[in-house]
């Protein structure tokens, strides 16, 4: 477990042989005064399930934007998936893939149409496309489904299209911003399933935020609580649980370093979906 505001390492420009997924070597971000992101120094290595945990507005969604290259960086740097996000955002970009807060999906269009301008954005060969698809839809479940118009989903299938939509260009590591907000438990197990089958099938690095303690304690391989901008803690659930004291909960890590409570969602239609994830991203 490393304690303070960060983890060393050596963020190097270029690509080369996967073993570090992320390495961020003090990556700051400052909007005018306020400094969402202060100096952030991490490694998170291939095949992890890597949890980001805080406060509303502690600056996970804003660490997350910047190593997806949605927001540059202010000071400091971070490889992702080999390369420089400074030097190389379009590289990092074609093997990421990102499942934002927001609604992603089309409620006007079917499953299948969603995963077919993806597969189209993100450049996946013609020919592979119709098997790429039906591939996504049987394995996140939605086959059944494919031809329905996404409006009619429930929340849980809508989050599982985003991530069948975020995995057609096979990304090395996927970022996943609160995948289960507004998400009933079962609907949540059902995603959490497929995010530990993802890592465990296919090796691939997960980079999660959320505020259900009990999911993150359940399948992260390690995780960071992130305050004030700044990493306080990083370590397994285990470790984090036993520096606080005996029979200590996840909930409670949180609540003693950074100072607030778990937030609950529930599970709703395709338009409570987008107002919740709304609600979020205007309050977090």
């Amino acid at each position: 477990m490393t304690v303070a505001s960060g983890e060393s390492t050596t963020a190097e420009k270029g690509a080369g042989p996967l073993q570090t997924a992320v390495a961020t070597a003090a990556l700051t971000r400052k909007f005018g005064e306020m400094t969402a992101v202060d100096r952030i120094s991490l490694t998170i290595e291939q095949g992890e399930i890597f949890g980001l945990i805080g406060p509303n507005g502690a600056g996970k969604s804003t660490f997350i934007k910047m190593l997806t290259t949605l927001l540059p960086p202010t000071s400091g740097t971070a490889v992702v998936a080999g390369y420089d996000i400074r030097a190389k955002p379009a590289e990092v970009r074609h093997h990421i893939g990102y499942v934002p807060q927001l609604l992603s999906a089309d409620g006007s269009l079917s499953g299948y149409e969603n995963l077919l301008l993806s597969a189209r954005l993100y450049g996946v060969p013609r020919g592979e496309r119709k098997d790429r698809i039906e591939g996504a839809l049987k394995w996140m479940g939605l086959k059944e489904a494919a031809h329905r118009v996404v409006g009619q989903y429930s929340g849980g299938m809508i989050r599982r299209l985003e991530i069948a939509q975020s995995l057609l260009h096979r990304p090395e590591v996927l970022f996943l911003d609160e995948p289960t907000i507004g998400l009933d438990p079962g609907a949540r197990d059902t995603v959490w399933e497929h995010i530990a089958d993802l890592r465990d099938r296919f090796h691939r690095t997960m980079v999660v935020t959320s505020h259900q303690m009990e999911e993150m304690d359940a399948f992260c391989d390690r995780i960071a609580l992130i305050a004030r901008g700044r990493i306080v803690v990083v370590g397994t659930s285990a470790e984090l649980k036993a520096s606080i004291g005996h029979d200590a909960t996840l909930d409670d890590v949180f609540i003693r370093l950074a100072g607030a409570t778990e937030a609950t969602d529930m599970e709703g239609s395709y338009g409570e979906v987008r107002r919740e994830r709304d609600s979020a991203r205007k309050h977090g």
